[in-house]
């Protein structure tokens, strides 16, 4: 399918109360309500098609960019369109769906951490903590933890709230992956307080990092 086409064929999946829900949750107006699985039969339909998803990705819409991400292939993009293309999408949902599509699959990735968690772009600074994050949990051995945490507890506050979340995820992955430094992670997170009263559905782990690291260490004990 052309552009044309595939938008066409998205626009007739979309459902209103989908569209509102993201609109509610932050998304912008660009959208068709496109339910998720619907985007991804779409795109097992459509299968890896790099060129069409270049194009569904510049129409800033809210499903082409979600079905974009699962037909590009990430080794064909450059740092720079990677880099571009995450400080352009500022709908959380769409910058998750790219993280664990695109530049979790990218070769190389850790090209773009630290030069991420520095920068003044918000979702660029998210990503890059979200690569953080997944370093620490998978991979730490050249990572300073102790000075991450330092900086969490100092930056952590102050941040703005998207960076808040994937700060928060790699101050959680500290306390528990690493023992020596489990301690002083739920303090961290009992100082600053962010996400203490956040509302959780029921049977799911709370993002306050204290809960989320005493809870998921447990689990592991078992």
């Amino acid at each position: 399918m052309n552009l044309t086409e595939t938008l066409s064929q998205l626009e007739s999946l979309g459902i209103e109360k989908v569209r509102q829900m993201h609109i509610k949750n932050g998304a912008r107006e660009n959208l068709f309500g496109v339910k998720m699985g619907d985007i991804r039969a779409v795109a097992k339909k459509t299968k890896i098609d790099h060129t069409l998803g270049l194009e569904l990705w510049k129409t800033e819409n809210i499903d082409a960019r979600l079905l974009a991400i699962l037909i590009i292939k990430p080794k064909e993009l450059s740092a720079e369109q990677i880099e571009q293309m995450v400080s352009s999408e500022k709908f959380y949902w769409v910058a998750d769906w790219f993280y664990n599509y695109v530049v979790k699959e990218y070769p190389n990735k850790d090209q773009f951490r630290e030069k991420w968690i520095n920068s003044d772009d918000v979702m660029l600074a998210r990503a890059g903590w979200s690569l953080t994050s997944g370093k620490v949990a998978r991979d730490s051995d050249n990572l300073d933890l102790e000075a991450i945490l330092s900086r969490i507890e100092s930056e952590m506050a102050n941040a703005a709230p998207e960076v808040q979340w994937t700060m928060n995820s790699t101050l959680a992955q500290v306390g528990i992956n690493h023992e020596k430094f489990r301690r002083s992670a739920i303090a961290i997170g009992e100082k600053l307080g962010i996400y203490r009263n956040y509302p959780v559905s029921k049977g799911c782990t709370s993002p306050f990092a204290p809960i989320w690291i005493n809870e998921m260490v447990v689990r592991q004990e078992k």
